[in-house]
């Protein structure tokens, strides 16, 4: 559609990386240190606020960024189950499935404490969401199918 976007983890992975840490290590970083989280998340909120901002902002807070902010936008929640996520990362970042999975289920438990202690968010509450997809047996293309139709909609 040749809009631009900034992808959320893409920036948390790129700030561990500049930082030599593990995404697990900059995960406990930011649980420890609520500035550098509150940086990342400072950053998200301005792209989303900005006019020559990007047409898309994909972060796990960024539909809750754009209710607070008044925002008339389409708000997707993608969900996956917990071992789907697993696999979506291990298919992006690699190995072990037990690994990936444990790990990945500690880092949502930290971000669900560490959110709600920031900015008194409920990571379950899809309120703030006006699509929410069912993604475990979808593809891609198949995600991408619903919100272009969701756009058609609110056209």
């Amino acid at each position: 559609m040749g809009w631009d976007s900034v992808n959320g983890g893409d920036i948390f992975r790129q700030e561990a990386r500049r930082m030599n840490l593990t995404v697990e290590e900059f995960s406990r970083l930011c649980k420890e240190n609520f500035e550098v989280d509150r940086s990342l998340d400072d950053m998200l909120k301005n792209l989303i606020s900005s006019e020559n901002g990007p047409s898309i902002v994909e972060s796990r807070l960024s539909g809750w960024w754009a209710h607070s902010a008044g925002i008339d936008c389409l708000r997707v929640w993608v969900e996956v189950s917990d071992r789907e996520r697993a696999n979506r990362i291990m298919s992006r970042e690699g190995g072990d499935f037990e690994r990936v999975h444990s790990a990945s289920l500690q880092r949502n438990s930290d971000d669900m404490a560490r959110y709600k202690i920031l900015y008194g968010i409920d990571l379950d509450d899809m309120s703030p969401y006006n699509v929410i997809i069912e993604a475990d047996d979808l593809s891609p293309s198949e995600v991408l199918a619903i919100v272009k139709g969701k756009l058609r909609e609110k056209e």
